[in-house]
């Protein structure tokens, strides 16, 4: 199985804030400048010492290659790997950051995604940035999604906990302009793991040398975003949405819908649902792994058309370069068209490929 095709519907991309202000008047620079330095403050003094000393306890073949922000650097170790296209996701998180330039957040988002537009643009075919959206204001959230579109996005991604950013949970009617416009391009939205901001505290609290306790927890975090999508009644009103869940994992999720089904069928009012939370999962949802035996084993409980492999360059979870080795230990005994599905035939479908 060694010639099948090969879509990472999760890996990631770099980017500076220098090439982010080429697309940015001038200005408006000074006070990116102030506001990215002042982020960068704080992010020092609260977690500098323990994430230096983390990032040289995760050195890897992977990490510090060209290829994170070089796209045709990138081709060169997709190819090596045998990776024909990848979902690409940011390193910086525009989220926590450009809503604080009171002056200019617009502009700067704006340039933040007309700088991965660059990078998906020495091969739109094999690099398929997920963009970043605001949501501080709907109806520009929605004229950038059109915009975006035109350049031919096929993902968009947006916050996992946006109360963690002071704003309502994706049940709120604000959101609706967006989620229709999103229906209708039939962009997939894209909810990458992330710390939710809780678990900044368990993060300095760890005491393992890795931060082996804080690192075990943000996969089973997205049954948050999992719950408010499905619970609240959202998908009932926006039954053609497709939400991809990046990086939790598999094994947990079959576990998780018993949960949210034996409630419903319980003492749990639902008012928005008409059917049990498992029938949105497997109609609305998909599921990004890398390296899951246990999951891939339980993927008829999961869903075959749910699930989605990646490759998660260049980060310490990384199967690069090694993919096509690993994919054929994982996949070992399972049918030639379910893996079909898992590793490409997914992607393939709800990207567009």
């Amino acid at each position: 199985m060694t010639d099948q095709r090969l879509i990472s519907s999760d890996s990631h991309v770099q980017t500076t804030h220098d090439a982010v202000k080429q697309h940015l008047a001038s200005r408006y620079h000074g006070e990116y400048d102030d506001v990215i330095s002042a982020e960068q403050r704080a992010i020092a003094q609260k977690f500098g010492k323990e994430r230096t000393e983390l990032a040289r306890k995760f050195t890897h073949e992977a990490w510090g290659r060209p290829g994170h922000y070089d796209p045709h650097e990138r081709l060169k170790d997709m190819d090596r790997d045998g990776v024909d296209a990848e979902v690409l996701y940011c390193e910086v998180g525009g989220f926590r950051i450009y809503h604080k330039m009171k002056g200019c957040w617009r502009e700067a988002f704006q340039a933040f995604n007309d700088t991965l537009v660059d990078f998906a643009s020495a091969n739109p075919r094999r690099l398929l940035v997920s963009y970043q959206i605001p949501l501080i204001d709907i109806d520009y959230a929605v004229k950038e999604v059109e915009r975006l579109a035109r350049q031919g996005a096929r993902s968009v991604q947006l916050p996992s906990f946006p109360a963690d950013l002071g704003l309502p949970d994706y049940h709120d009617h604000r959101y609706d302009p967006l989620w229709s416009v999103l229906q209708e391009a039939g962009i997939p939205i894209s909810h990458h793991l992330e710390v939710k901001s809780s678990l900044g505290d368990v993060y300095l609290r760890d005491p393992t040398p890795q931060k082996g306790i804080h690192n075990s927890l943000p996969c089973t975090a997205l049954a948050e975003t999992l719950g408010f999508w499905i619970l609240t009644g959202t998908l009932e009103r926006f039954p053609n949405l497709r939400i991809v869940l990046v990086e939790p994992g598999l094994a947990w999720i079959p576990f998780q819908l018993d949960v949210l089904d034996s409630f419903a069928q319980g003492p749990y009012d639902f008012p928005g649902l008409k059917e049990l939370p498992s029938f949105y999962f497997h109609r609305n949802f998909f599921l990004t792994f890398v390296d899951d035996a246990r999951g891939v084993r339980m993927r008829h409980e999961i869903g075959l058309d749910n699930i989605m492999w990646s490759t998660d360059y260049p980060h310490p979870a990384t199967s690069w370069p090694r993919s096509r080795e690993i994919v054929d230990r994982q996949f070992q005994g399972v049918p030639a068209q379910e893996r079909y599905q898992m590793v490409c035939g997914n992607a393939a479908r709800i990207y567009g490929l």
